[in-house]
């Protein structure tokens, strides 16, 4: 009678160099990168972003911003190609009781906050139109976090006549004080934003 035993100890002994062998050929796992954190623009998210439809001068862009990151983030800077110049503009009440607006040098949003860009309150002031935008126009514009990261806005221009506000002027106002002015001023009204705040957009 033949006994098949080595041979099965045999072949069970070369199964178990090859996979000893395998085990030892394989790459070690490497540890994974941690994640980059997000950069203030990658944590907001803008909705509902128009600007007030002008021939020339003045106007405002509106919307909102919302922060779902895990961090406070600011905005301090916003730009457009169709204007010479823009600011971050918030409207107060004076001591007079009078809505004025002012330039703002930043815009704080909270983790899970919403920052309201609107007539009568916080807003982004265009200055000197280089041309003319009319309602249904998209006008890109650029807003800079404190970071250094950007986010591009497209804002919908919308035919708006709030308390007959107007951003004309701004030629006359050169040797003035704009952060003193409320935009009842500029067109010869006498409302500003914030008498504008309930109207119809």
């Amino acid at each position: 009678m033949r006994s098949i035993a080595p041979r099965r100890a045999g072949a069970l002994s070369i199964v178990l160099a090859a996979a000893v062998a395998l085990v030892g050929c394989s790459a070690p796992t490497e540890p994974q990168a941690p994640e980059e954190p997000a950069t203030m623009a990658e944590s907001v998210v803008a909705a509902d972003v128009w600007i007030k439809a002008a021939d020339d001068g003045m106007t405002a862009a509106f919307g909102t911003l919302t922060n779902e990151g895990d961090a406070a983030v600011r905005v301090v800077g916003v730009a457009s190609g169709v204007a010479t110049a823009m600011e971050l503009h918030e409207t107060v009440e004076d001591d007079s009781g009078q809505m004025i607006m002012r330039e703002v040098d930043g815009f704080d949003v909270e983790p899970g906050a919403t920052l309201a860009l609107e007539p009568g309150g916080n807003h982004l002031m265009v200055m000197g139109l280089t041309a003319p935008i009319v309602a249904g126009d998209d006008v890109v514009i650029t807003l800079t976090f404190d970071d250094g990261s950007t986010l591009e806005l497209t804002a919908t221009a919308r035919d708006y006549s709030g308390a007959n506000e107007s951003y004309e002027g701004d030629d006359d106002m050169s040797d003035m004080d704009h952060g003193d002015m409320d935009h009842g001023d500029m067109g010869g009204s006498d409302m500003g934003h914030g008498d504008a705040a309930g109207s119809d957009r």
